[in-house]
């Protein structure tokens, strides 16, 4: 009783202050506070609600009767729509903060909302090794019940909070994609309501032009109503091997080395410095030394990229066995290392003891409640960007990334880039192993703006025929985005399928040099 006793009290005393000082400077100046006292507490509801309405969804085998009847109440909404005359675009209903990016969705408060609400795991087909699912199912879900069963998907991107249909609709990658390519690759099928309320399944043989154009398209082809996604066999453990490299030239030759070795199953690399990195290769395994045994994942386990850093500062190579669910997680409690600016003590021994059970806020809830002065804040001295560039250009991609942000760490994580239809392809005909170089952080470069500082990474990136991920902020042009991405089969489709009176296009969706 006493603990509940002095929470209730220091909650009072928390009030009282807010009201002294005012909400907005507490959560400017003391968000670590706001953090603490109720986003972590609010966001275990949350987990839990969602953890257990899904297992008890699946058990129970309603998710597919239910799926039927969504989706014709999706259908019933369009053809409403364009009944009363088409008169703004439409999007998802679901709101803007509810998002993993970072972005806000002013759209959403003028077009036409079109409530879908779904967020269930339809089947599992082990003998066809698919597992069919509904757009609003995320990561967190899938692993959970995927692991409990012995399958896994081949690239699992990492935070818990991601959705299949933000994966699918922008993009999502993982340290396997070395070998299985985005998470795009991995999908064998989608289920989408198109602008006239009809209904389509596409796949590579059927319908494969809209197959091939979906990704990227951040829903203004369509809405994504269920997907269908390769599963591969788990094992227990993974493998984990860390190697301190010193000197850039020595990093990427490294890196790009252990990309292409087709026996390590995920490959991943920290940049501390520009001449510091821990690089990491991992292989599957049902077999662990106990005394290298590490579940990184426990709450009370140090932050992951503190832990890696740790091989670096003795500079010692090490072998560890992660369990597989810990490891696709590894970065989930520290949201890689975005937490350490909002709860700067969160790494302590003490407070991953007491409240490390709570950890991470989740991101959506972050967005609710930080406000326009905050996010001002945010977006003039924050970096969150997700830049993707042939292997072969890395080198010269981290001098750059250095000289235009000096954000660090820098993750690393290879991908292999097939020639296909679509928005996003390598520059000739074969397929091309790219990296995600991946800032998250305070950027330490002097006078920094943000605005022409990006434009300036954006600019590079277009030069050597890389690819911004679209979840971030992007200063680009019209013409400077179609150059970047391939927008033929896109522009022919949305055309074909009546999609330019019923969706923004894509760069009016999600560049700031469009919304206002």
């Amino acid at each position: 009783m006493e603990p509940a006793v002095s929470l209730a009290v220091c909650a009072l005393l928390f009030l009282l202050w807010v009201r002294v000082k005012g909400l907005e400077f507490v959560l400017i100046h003391q968000r670590w506070v706001f953090v603490c006292l109720f986003l972590l507490p609010l966001s275990l509801i949350f987990d839990i609600y969602y953890y257990v309405r899904a297992w008890v969804v699946f058990k129970l085998s309603s998710a597919p009767r239910l799926h039927e009847q969504r989706v014709r109440d999706i259908q019933k909404q369009v053809r409403e729509w364009k009944e009363q005359g088409s008169k703004t675009f439409m999007c998802t209903g679901r709101p803007g903060w509810l998002t993993v990016s970072l972005r806000v969705g002013k759209y959403k408060k003028t077009h036409k909302n079109i409530m879908i609400n779904l967020m269930d795991i339809l089947e599992v087909d082990t003998k066809k090794q698919i597992v069919r699912v509904e757009p609003l199912v995320t990561m967190g879900q899938v692993t959970a019940l995927l692991t409990s069963i012995g399958w896994t998907l081949p690239v699992l991107p990492e935070l818990d909070d991601l959705t299949v249909g933000g994966l699918i609709m922008g993009t999502g990658i993982e340290s396997s994609s070395h070998k299985y390519g985005l998470f795009q690759h991995i999908c064998t099928a989608y289920e989408l309501v198109l602008a006239d309320g009809s209904f389509v399944r596409c796949t590579p043989m059927e319908n494969s032009d809209l197959f091939y154009a979906v990704p990227w398209s951040c829903g203004t082809l369509g809405f994504l109503v269920a997907a269908e996604i390769r599963i591969i066999p788990a094992k227990k453990y993974i493998k984990l091997r860390f190697e301190p490299v010193h000197g850039l030239e020595a990093i990427c030759d490294k890196f790009t080395r252990e990309s292409q070795r087709p026996e390590n199953h995920f490959v991943e690399g920290l940049l501390y410095s520009l001449e510091e990195a821990v690089i990491m290769t991992g292989v599957m395994t049902d077999e662990a030394e106990p005394s290298k045994l590490n579940s990184i994942g426990n709450y009370y386990k140090p932050w992951f990229f503190k832990h890696v850093e740790n091989y670096l500062k003795t500079n010692r190579e090490g072998l560890e066995y992660i369990p597989l669910r810990h490891y696709y997680h590894r970065h989930t409690r520290s949201i890689f290392w975005e937490l350490q600016d909002i709860i700067p003590f969160g790494n302590n021994p003490i407070f991953r003891y007491l409240f490390g059970w709570m950890v991470p806020p989740k991101i959506s809830l972050l967005k609710l409640t930080q406000g326009e002065t905050l996010r001002k804040l945010y977006e003039q001295h924050h970096v969150v960007q997700d830049m993707l560039v042939p292997m072969k250009c890395l080198p010269q991609a981290l001098h750059t990334f250095h000289n235009d942000i000096h954000v660090y760490p820098i993750w690393l994580c290879p991908f292999i880039l097939p020639s296909q239809p679509g928005l996003v392809h390598p520059k000739g005909d074969e397929t091309e192993l790219y990296v995600d170089i991946g800032a998250y952080g305070e950027p330490r470069v002097k006078h920094f703006e943000a605005r022409s500082c990006m434009r300036q990474l954006e600019k590079f990136v277009r030069s050597v025929h890389g690819f911004q991920m679209l979840y971030a902020d992007c200063y680009m042009d019209r013409e400077e985005f179609w150059e970047m991405f391939d927008g033929s089969l896109y522009h022919r489709l949305r055309k074909q399928l009546g999609c330019q009176d019923a969706f923004p296009e894509v760069y009016d969706k999600i560049c700031k040099a469009a919304r206002h």
